[in-house]
């Protein structure tokens, strides 16, 4: 939690106590459902709630805003962004159904009301959204063919609507097949922790 402080002072003591409860309801539901990899949970805050809320550095979800977590798995990036923008909308999808109910259990415990989820795989969701984020389930050409239609055409916030893509490593070549717009962002700009170098966030958009 020193590093949620350290990077994002501007969340209020309301949501610093729901990200800190997100520890223990993890470990306990870890336990029973392997959501989080046993090897990697000791950076949980790190590799995980602060991956996820990255985003924020290019933007602030503006109040009816909505979001698509595609691939979701434990809730990544979805329920720690939720959390943090609580008058916007998030829908949580994930085909594995173990997966799905550790996310309805961490939302109903910390009584995130602004949270639904779905058993489901992405392209057959219906709808348009906002935004749709992921922390990088597939490839880039892959993902756009499953969520490429589901975004809302006019946008009210300070980047145009689109995907938001949590990835690492180069994926030069996987953006150069898109037909779309997009941005990428160093989060080593604004996070110096060492599991950032090689991390980005890709904003993609008509």
């Amino acid at each position: 939690m020193d590093l949620i402080k350290k990077y994002f002072p501007w969340l209020s003591t309301e949501k610093f106590d729901q990200l800190s409860k997100l520890y223990s309801l993890y470990d306990k539901w870890n336990k029973e459902i392997n959501v989080i990899s046993r090897k990697d949970f000791e950076n949980f805050y790190t590799h995980h709630v602060l991956h996820s809320l990255t985003p924020t550095f290019i933007i602030k979800f503006k109040k009816n805003t909505s979001i698509l977590d595609v691939g979701t798995g434990g809730g990544f990036p979805g329920i720690p962004l939720a959390i943090c923008f609580p008058e916007s909308n998030f829908l949580l999808v994930d085909s594995v159904g173990k997966k799905a109910k550790v996310v309805n259990q961490v939302a109903s415990s910390l009584n995130i009301k602004n949270v639904k989820v779905d058993n489901n795989r992405a392209e057959k969701i219906e709808g348009e959204f906002d935004y749709i984020v992921s922390r990088a389930v597939t490839k880039l050409p892959v993902f756009m063919s499953w969520v490429g239609g589901k975004i809302k055409p006019k946008g009210f916030n300070s980047i145009p609507n689109g995907i938001i893509y949590l990835k690492g490593g180069d994926f030069s070549e996987e953006l150069s097949k898109l037909n779309y717009n997009y941005n990428t962002y160093n989060i080593s700009d604004y996070i110096s922790e060492p599991f950032f170098e090689t991390k980005k966030i890709v904003h993609i958009y008509r």
